[in-house]
């Protein structure tokens, strides 16, 4: 014979200290995040322009290549 148990499992609701501790960590990858592009930026303005032809940007799309926004296809460096 077969039991079917009728119990239903509720999800788990996360705890006040975990909410907070998750809201911590975005906060903390969120501004390192911003420092590690920052320093990127300002390593990439350091570089002469033939430099940065060579890597295949201009000084104007810097912080545009830093982000990940830059369409290369659309962006010739002559």
């Amino acid at each position: 014979m077969t039991t079917i148990s009728s119990a239903a499992v509720l999800p788990a609701r996360p705890s006040l200290l975990g909410r907070l501790l998750r809201l911590i960590r975005g906060w903390s990858d969120a501004l390192a995040t911003y420092w590690m592009r920052r320093e990127a930026i300002k390593t990439l303005q350091q570089l002469d322009d033939r430099s940065l032809r060579d890597i295949g940007i201009s000084r104007c799309h810097i912080e545009t290549a830093v982000a990940g926004n830059l369409d290369l296809e659309l962006v010739r460096i002559r």
